[in-house]
C-alpha cells in the first residue's frame, strides 16, 4: 500500500480492513474493500454504501459581501436557484454549480451551502482548496468577505443507498425533529455546534453537518465532522446499518456509480474547455428562453460565443466492457461515427452493474416493474466530448489501443434513482 499520499481520519481503519489503497489527487484513498467494487456498487442500488470523502475540499466564506462574491464567481444565479419556484438559496439550503475561468472553461465544480445570513460553505474537489480560495481572493475587489479553506481539517462521510434513511435514524440523536423538513439539497446543523441555532447530533452527542446529498445519484446523505470524530462516527454508522446489509465503498463504486447517475467528474468531463454543450446546462443560470443568462458572472460572455464548442453526451454501452481512456503513451480513447470519421475522445467509461438491456431497452435494477427475467450483467456506460451535437440513439463506436466498443448516444443513463425521493417515503 502507498504511504506517500496525504492520509484521511479513516486511513488506519481502510488499511486494517485489508481495501486496496490507490493514490488519488496525491491522497491514500481505498479503490475497493475485500468485497469487491460489483458488490460495493450494487449495495448502494439495493441497500447502502459508505464512502470516506474527508479528501474533499471545504471552504467557508462569511462577511457582508460573501454572496456578492459567490454571484460574481459561480455560475449558478443564488437568487433564483432553490426548488421548482426557483427561490433564493436560503439558510439550511445548497446548490450544485461551477467555478470558471475567464475564458469560460471549468475551474472546478461545486456545492454551496448558505450556513446563516451571510456565512457560506463550499465544497470543492480534493486538494482544489487553495485553488478556488485563491481564485475567489483574486476577484474579491474590495469586498468585504473573509475567506478560510477548511481542507484537511474536517471529516466527510457520505451514507448513500435506498436504506440511508433507516440507518441514519439510529445514528442521530432526535431523529425525527432532524429528519423533519429535510428536501434534496437542503441540510442541517454544522460541524461546530456553536454556529447554528439548532445543531445536530448523533446519539454520543457528536455535532455534525447532515446534508441530503451525494455523488451516487442514490438517496442518502453526507455528513460532516471534526476529523478526530470521523473514525467513531464511521463505526457507529456501520454498526446502526450491519441489519440493512450496510457496507463500506471505494472510490470504484463512486466513479461508476455517479457516471451512470449522469454526474461529472471534475477535471476529466468537465475541464479545459468551454462550460456549454454538455448535460449539467441546469449548472448555468440560462434565462427562460434559453438565450441568455440572468446574471453575469465570471466567464459568461465567453460561454455566450462559444455556441460551437465541442459536445459533451452520454453513452451505454451493450455490456459491460470498458475502454482504457489512455494508452501507455498517454493517448486518449477516441470516438468513430458510422462513416469512420474520428470525431472526438471518451472522457469516462466505467460500468454501471445495476443495468442491463431488455430488447434493447435499458432497464435497472432498481426498477420495481423490470421485466420478468431481466439479466443484469452490467453496460459500459460514460461520457464522450466530440465536435458535433449527436442523436439521441446513435451508435458511435469508442476506440482504445486494444479494441473498439459500439456504444449509444442516450440523455439518461440509469433510470429509476432514488436520490430525489422524498424523505419520508424512504424512512
Amino acid at each position: 500500500m502507498p504511504e506517500t499520499g496525504k492520509k484521511t481520519p479513516l486511513y488506519a481503519w481502510h488499511q486494517a480492513q485489508g481495501a486496496l489503497v490507490v493514490d488519488f489527487g496525491g491522497w491514500d484513498m481505498p479503490l475497493w474493500y475485500k468485497t469487491g467494487a460489483v458488490k460495493e456498487h450494487l449495495a448502494v442500488i439495493e441497500a447502502a454504501g459508505l464512502f470516506d470523502t474527508s479528501h474533499m475540499a471545504v471552504l467557508r466564506l462569511d462577511g457582508p459581501d460573501a454572496f456578492s462574491l459567490l454571484q460574481h464567481c459561480f455560475t449558478k444565479d443564488l437568487t433564483a436557484c432553490v426548488g421548482p419556484s426557483a427561490g433564493p438559496l436560503a439558510p439550511g439550503r445548497c446548490v450544485y454549480g461551477a467555478f470558471l475561468t475567464a475564458d469560460g472553461h471549468a475551474l472546478d465544480d461545486a456545492i454551496v451551502y448558505k450556513t446563516g445570513p451571510e456565512a457560506f460553505m463550499v465544497v470543492v474537489n480534493a486538494n482544489m482548496g487553495p485553488v478556488v480560495a485563491a481564485h475567489l481572493e483574486a476577484h474579491r475587489a474590495g469586498r468585504t468577505v473573509r475567506i478560510q479553506d477548511l481542507s484537511a481539517r474536517l471529516g466527510k462521510m457520505d451514507l448513500q443507498g435506498p436504506l440511508a434513511g433507516r440507518i441514519i435514524k439510529k445514528v442521530l440523536k432526535d431523529p425525527d425533529r432532524v429528519l423533519t423538513g429535510l428536501p434534496y439539497f437542503s441540510f442541517k446543523g454544522h460541524f461546530d455546534p456553536s454556529a447554528v441555532p439548532e445543531p445536530v447530533f448523533t446519539v454520543d452527542g457528536t455535532p455534525i453537518l447532515l446534508s441530503r446529498t451525494g455523488y451516487t445519484g442514490e438517496f442518502g446523505f453526507e455528513l460532516f465532522m471534526a476529523p478526530e470524530a470521523a473514525a467513531k462516527v464511521w463505526d457507529m454508522i456501520l454498526e446502526a446499518g450491519r441489519e440493512f446489509g450496510l457496507i463500506p465503498c471505494g472510490l470504484a463504486a463512486r466513479d461508476s456509480l455517479r457516471a451512470g447517475a449522469m454526474l461529472p467528474l471534475s477535471h476529466q468531463d468537465i475541464g479545459h474547455w468551454p462550460f456549454v454543450n454538455h448535460p449539467w446546462s441546469f449548472a448555468l443560470p440560462y434565462n427562460a428562453a434559453g438565450n441568455g443568462f440572468t446574471k453575469s458572472f465570471v466567464g459568461d460572455v465567453v460561454l455566450g460565443l462559444a455556441p460551437k464548442a465541442d459536445h459533451t453526451v452520454a453513452y451505454v454501452g451493450r455490456d459491460p466492457r470498458k475502454a482504457a481512456l489512455h494508452d501507455a503513451d498517454g493517448k486518449p480513447a477516441v470516438v468513430v461515427d458510422a462513416q469512420g470519421r474520428e470525431i472526438g475522445v471518451v472522457l469516462t467509461s466505467v460500468a454501471d452493474m445495476a443495468l442491463g438491456l431488455d430488447q434493447g431497452r435499458i432497464v435497472s435494477l432498481s426498477d420495481p416493474n423490470r421485466p420478468a427475467g431481466a439479466k443484469f450483467k452490467g453496460l459500459v456506460c460514460g461520457f464522450i466530448r466530440v465536435n458535433r451535437l449527436l442523436d439521441q440513439g446513435e451508435e458511435v463506436e469508442i476506440r482504445d489501443a486494444k479494441r473498439g466498443l459500439k456504444v449509444q448516444v442516450v440523455r439518461d443513463i440509469r433510470p429509476f434513482r432514488t436520490a430525489r425521493k422524498p424523505l419520508k417515503d424512504m424512512l
